[in-house]
């Protein structure tokens, strides 16, 4: 309501041909609306939970004017719009202002709230800066703090290895090894499509319809969950063993678009290679990603021949050199000697700065008491 109520009130200052409205002003008229009848029952809730409500909508602005400016990377982004409590996921977050606190017996204090009962996954480092409480469409409902984590090296490794992604094989790395592809939501293809068939035949509005939308959630979040746990093992383990990898740079947003869609978004190439890439960062390795556009599968690894075209069906093919190459296993070894060559460009390695918390990581699986809300 505070998110929707700032954005009309700048919307409204547009479409009149008045100044952008600042934060302070926005903070102004939440104070006065307070303290009218229709806006009364906002006194009921942590004063700090309403700010950051105004926080949220000055960084969706700020993202979007510097997206239309060309100051952000990663493309354009949208105006803000409105939000609805409809919405699948829903979050309010307190920070040390308002006071909240992790009692000794394991409980989480929330201001206006109370103590809630929490299952905790792991211990907090250290103390925590702010806790973001989130429902998702699954019912779940999370905590995820935000806390300073001091990282340390990992042992040096005297290996480093090149990893080529693909469907039937989820990794092939440079060294031979071939890590088959578990491929999650297939599994699950079938139960999805029972539970799919159930929500249809729901009277839109109806209880059932609503139970029935949580079951499908549900049966989605697990699938979900499962492959982050999978690749959050794996990309642990390459990142263990090995002093620098080397990953190309996929177009996953083009792939998605083919016939291939749903595989390729079944097996989440990039979650995994952003779990590479902050991992690397927080155990001092090194990473690269090699350019999309070089030909790692139809250059010999060998005598480093450029040969023609190979379509999918081709898992094998020889050189003139003589080398006879596994399409896949080939393909590794040359993000690896691509990689190593971008690696020597650049020089000595790279220790890591600050590491800002990922969305999954931030998230510590914290099922609070459904009284919280």
């Amino acid at each position: 309501m505070v998110f929707n109520d700032g954005l009309r009130a700048r919307q409204a200052a547009r479409d009149a041909g008045l100044p952008y409205l600042s934060d302070g002003a926005l903070s102004r008229a939440l104070t006065v609306a307070k303290s009218t009848p229709e806006r009364a029952w906002l006194g009921e809730v942590s004063a700090v939970v309403l700010q950051q409500a105004l926080a949220d909508l000055n960084t969706a602005y700020r993202n979007f004017f510097n997206s239309l400016s060309g100051k952000r990377n990663g493309g354009k982004v949208a105006a803000p719009r409105l939000r609805s409590r409809k919405d699948n996921r829903q979050a309010i977050r307190f920070t040390t202002n308002s006071r909240f606190k992790v009692l000794d017996n394991g409980r989480l204090r929330l201001p206006k709230i109370g103590d809630v009962e929490v299952v905790w996954s792991r211990s907090l480092p250290s103390a925590p800066s702010s806790v973001t409480v989130i429902v998702d469409a699954a019912g779940r409902y999370h905590a995820s703090f935000v806390v300073e984590v001091h990282t340390v090296a990992l042992p040096p490794s005297g290996s480093d290895v090149g990893i080529d992604l693909g469907l039937t094989h989820f990794a092939i790395l440079s060294d031979g090894t071939k890590i088959t592809a578990p491929k999650f939501l297939r599994r699950a293809a079938r139960k999805l499509k029972r539970l799919q068939r159930d929500l249809s035949r729901k009277t839109k509005g109806s209880n059932r319809r609503r139970k029935a939308v949580v079951k499908v959630a549900r049966a989605h979040a697990h699938v979900a969950d499962t492959r982050r746990d999978w690749q959050h093992k794996l990309s642990t383990s390459i990142i263990r063993d090995n002093q620098a990898v080397y990953v190309e740079d996929l177009c996953v947003a083009g792939l998605g678009r083919t016939r291939l869609a749903k595989s390729v978004h079944d097996a989440g190439w990039s979650q995994f290679v952003t779990m590479l890439e902050y991992k690397v960062a927080r155990y001092y390795r090194d990473f690269v990603k090699v350019d999309r556009f070089f030909p790692s599968t139809r250059m010999c690894s060998a005598c480093r021949r450029l040969g023609d075209k190979l379509p999918l069906s081709v898992r094998a093919w020889s050189c003139p050199c003589g080398v006879t190459h596994d399409r896949d296993v080939n393909a590794a070894l040359n993000i690896r000697a691509a990689g190593r060559a971008d690696l020597n460009d650049r020089g000595a390695q790279i220790s890591p700065g600050v590491i800002p918390a990922r969305r999954g990581e931030a998230v510590t699986d914290r099922e609070l008491a459904a009284s919280a809300v």
